[in-house]
This record gives structure tokens, C-alpha cells and sequence, in this order.
């Protein structure tokens, strides 16, 4: 049984002490370098076990030349798994983590530019646990108030007319809130986002040229 960790397209689809000078408290922005340009994003103190984890992990260099092993355009960008370093094409991906899992903190809605952990489907995965080291950035796209009202029937998920705003205004994939951990947010670089998502990509939506990271808090 193939046991991917992955974002439904919605209706289309611990951890031990940090070392350093700075506590994890303190840290709140990350830099993703990519060869299309850098991402920042920041990080939210209201989901603190994805921000001590995703700190750790970009401390030790765990996400230095993984790849973004699965874009969607108009939806979003998957990286993470470190059995995608090196990895030769055709590879199956998306299956590789650090052997945890981190407790759901799901709260926060999915604009554009939403930085968000993948993790597996709920058949396997009751509580929304979130995979220990894979994450997506969201690119989505423009959403009406009709269209989002559908969707919050649905859902149980509350918009406030802020929100209903950005949706409309900024984009997003908001099918997925309540259902994922949103731990982070893009404050510079979205056009790097719209590049990568662009990419052409194999039937997996492996882009074609791979697409490696590097990771370093700011």
C-alpha cells in the first residue's frame, strides 16, 4: 500500500534540544534558496512544535539539497523528503520523513504564500498528524465570496470579511483549511513561487529540471 505523504487536492487533491546562540523562541525567519531566487518566510509562534521542529531540522542541514519533488500549478509546491536528494528521474517520491511525526496545530487559513506541512490522508492518519519534515508552499489562486460560502458550508471553517478578502484578492487553496497545519507564511519572494509552480513536470508532477532547496534561518 503505497503510504505517500501528501496534500489532498481537494476535492482535486520530541524532539530534542536545539544548539545555537539563538533559542528557537527567538527565530521566526527562514530563507529557502532555490535556483529561481530565495523565499523568506516567517514562522508562527501559535504553532509551536512545527516551528521548534522545522528550526531544528534547518539547523542540522536537513533540507540542503532536497528537492520540490511535487508542483501543481494554481495549487502549490512540495518539498521535503529526503529520499528526493539525488534522487534520478522517475524516482517514486514523497514517501520520506525523519521517522515522526509532529501533533497537529491546525488552525491557520491557506493564502497564497501559506507555508504548510503535508502529512497522510486521514484513512491512515485520524488525528492530522503532520509529516516530520515535508511542507508546501501554496500558490492557489483567486477565490470568490460565493465560492468560499460553498466551501465554509462544507467545512465548518469560519471566514471573517477580512479573510473573505484576501482569499478573493490574494488567492489561495482555501479547500484545504481545517485540515492542515499552516506553521509559516511567505513575506518576500511569491514571484519565486509562481516560477517554480510553472515548471513543466513529469505525470508525478516531479518538475522535469529538478528544483533543489537550501535552508538557513535568518
Amino acid at each position: 500500500m503505497n503510504k505517500s505523504i501528501f496534500i489532498l487536492a481537494a476535492a482535486v487533491f520530541v524532539l530534542g534540544a536545539c544548539s545555537g546562540k539563538k533559542g528557537v523562541a527567538e527565530e521566526s525567519m527562514a530563507v529557502i534558496e532555490t535556483d529561481f531566487g530565495k523565499i523568506t518566510v516567517r514562522l508562527y509562534d501559535s504553532t509551536p512544535k512545527h516551528k521548534e521542529n522545522f528550526v531544528r531540522l534547518v539547523r542540522e542541514g536537513y533540507y540542503d539539497g532536497l528537492l520540490f519533488h511535487r508542483v501543481i500549478q494554481g495549487f502549490m509546491m512540495q518539498g521535503g523528503d529526503p529520499g528526493s536528494k539525488n534522487a534520478p528521474a522517475g524516482a517514486m517520491l514523497g514517501n520520506g520523513g525523519p521517522g515522526y511525526t509532529v501533533p497537529a496545530e491546525i488552525g491557520r487559513k491557506h493564502f497564497k504564500g501559506a507555508l504548510a506541512a503535508a502529512r497522510m490522508g486521514d484513512a491512515a492518519n485520524p488525528q492530522r498528524a503532520s509529516s516530520g519534515s515535508q511542507f508546501y508552499i501554496v500558490q492557489g489562486k483567486p477565490v470568490g465570496s460565493a465560492d468560499l460560502q460553498q466551501m465554509a458550508a462544507a467545512s465548518g471553517v469560519h471566514y471573517t470579511p477580512e479573510e473573505m478578502q484576501t482569499y478573493a484578492q490574494r488567492g489561495g487553496t482555501p479547500f484545504l483549511d481545517g485540515a492542515y497545519t499552516v506553521f509559516g507564511e511567505v513575506v518576500e519572494g511569491m514571484e519565486v513561487i509562481d516560477a517554480i509552480c510553472s515548471q513543466p513536470c513529469d505525470p508525478a508532477n516531479r518538475p522535469l529540471k529538478d528544483v533543489s532547496m537550501k535552508i538557513r534561518m535568518r
